[in-house]
């Protein structure tokens, strides 16, 4: 199969990683992107073997740049932490161009990932129903609907495109939201009540500024504002930076962790613009422990039952 090549510039975000920033760069390199936009956080001051980590991963990717493109970078010296590091880059990102895709070093993406993104922000570019365009599938092989792709009102952030229409809503700080509201409306979406209960912990947390991330805030975005996101049918996205090298995905065995890639050689539409309900209560079913939450649950109330017979008679043999 001859290697797609992407009409759409990309945003390659890296740090200490050599080895997984060599490997999407790979990816990226074969599908000759236009225009390559690099930035890369500050080492952190508590860590001193980091900064020559940062130091031969920048210098590792920018010697591997051999094809004809336009390169910009954005080398941050001192840390700023993901939360601010990231949604800068994507402002950076987003100040020059009106759409594009958006890597970080452990993202690894199938060839036609890139034609994926190419057709999609060409074909929703001007719905404002449509969020993002997200690369990973997490359904373990089930498909929803026939098309390549269907509707979701979650968010993947391992590798995606949008356009910058949708990043200037981004709010980073969630100033427009307040907390006792939140509930009211996650319940409009989500009928699982320990789905609502973990949504409305995490909101609180972001809010407060005790989760040091940039991510959430795109899925209360599109989910306040009643926008969808595209997830593929096919996994055209990998995240292979789970282990003790990573920062916070160090369980190799997570089911989210080095989900083989897939090509796709045909993009076909959905018949109905609707979000399928049932790939997103899976996800977050498994994504949120919540079978292995209510199991934990009916184990307790089960034990607490016997508990409370057995204070009432307890010289009663139980069952």
């Amino acid at each position: 199969m001859t290697d797609y090549h992407s009409k759409s510039p990309v945003l390659f975000i890296i740090f200490n990683r050599k080895d997984t920033s060599l490997k999407v760069l790979e990816q990226i390199r074969r599908a000759r992107v236009p225009r390559l936009y690099i930035i890369a956080d500050g080492p952190r001051g508590d860590r001193p073997k980091e900064k020559q980590l940062c130091a031969e991963t920048k210098e590792a990717v920018m010697q591997m740049i051999d094809w004809d493109c336009q390169v910009k970078t954005l080398f941050h010296d001192k840390n700023r932490g993901p939360k601010e590091a990231i949604s800068s880059a994507i402002d950076w990102f987003f100040d020059q161009e009106e759409e594009g895709i958006i890597l970080e070093h452990d993202c690894l993406p199938a060839n036609s990932f890139f034609k994926f993104c190419d057709t999609l922000l060409e074909k929703y570019r001007d719905d404002q129903r449509i969020w993002l365009i997200s690369g990973c599938n997490f359904q373990n092989g089930k498909k929803w609907g026939d098309a390549s792709y269907y509707f979701s009102n979650l968010t993947s952030g391992w590798g995606w495109a949008t356009w910058r229409r949708s990043w200037n809503t981004y709010d980073k700080t969630l100033s427009k939201y307040e907390t006792h509201e939140v509930r009211p409306q996650l319940e409009k979406l989500f009928s699982h009540p320990m789905i609502v209960d973990t949504w409305e912990e995490i909101f609180e947390q972001t809010k407060a500024g005790k989760i040091d991330t940039w991510d959430y805030q795109v899925t209360f975005e599109h989910m306040f504002s009643h926008s969808m996101n595209i997830m593929p049918n096919s996994n055209l996205v990998s995240n292979i930076g789970f282990g003790e090298l990573a920062e916070n995905t160090t369980d190799a065995n997570s089911m989210f962790a080095n989900v083989p890639l897939q090509e796709i050689t045909e993009i076909t539409h959905p018949k109905y613009f609707l979000p399928e309900d049932g790939a997103d209560t899976y996800l977050l079913m498994e994504e949120f422990g919540i079978v292995n939450r209510m199991r934990a649950l009916k184990k307790h109330n089960s034990l607490r039952r016997r508990f409370k017979r057995w204070i009432k008679h307890p010289f009663q043999k139980s069952n």
